[in-house]
């Protein structure tokens, strides 16, 4: 395999043909060639196959990434919201175990620290949901 590859590295900067006739067949020369999903240039410097790779590859990150905030969204900070008026009062201690289920979801996400990432996803802390949850209504109330 590596005296195919030095022997077309070889032939490729040695020669200028611009094509090549094998019995009846011309084949013109190409500055690069794919074949099962890996590029060869000409140079064999693998730069056209890197970028390649590294634009499907960032692709189907970002894609992913899309799709689990969609399921986090959806499976863990809704679970996390659902009826969580009734933990009102709770002591602090009793509440902590969501607040951890909460910081390792945005722990996913975040660059730098968790508080800004669910600041940028407008989430507060669990404590403070709870109480919002109950202020929210008593507002309601008292400006009609």
């Amino acid at each position: 395999m590596v005296q195919i590859c030095t022997n077309f590295q070889n032939l490729t900067s040695s020669t200028s043909m611009p094509s090549l006739t094998v019995m009846l067949d011309i084949i013109q020369r190409a500055n690069a060639i794919c074949d099962r999903g890996v590029t060869l240039d000409s140079k064999l410097l693998m730069q056209n196959h890197i970028s390649k790779v590294d634009e499907t590859c960032f692709y189907h990150v970002r894609q992913f990434m899309f799709d689990l905030m969609l399921l986090l969204n959806s499976l863990v900070f809704s679970r996390l919201d659902y009826c969580n008026a009734i933990l009102a009062s709770l002591p602090r201690s009793t509440i902590a175990p969501l607040q951890w289920v909460q910081n390792a979801a945005a722990r996913l996400f975040a660059c730098d620290h968790i508080t800004a990432t669910l600041k940028d996803r407008h989430s507060l802390p669990i404590e403070w949901q709870i109480v919002f949850k109950l202020c929210v209504p008593m507002h309601l109330v008292h400006t009609r």
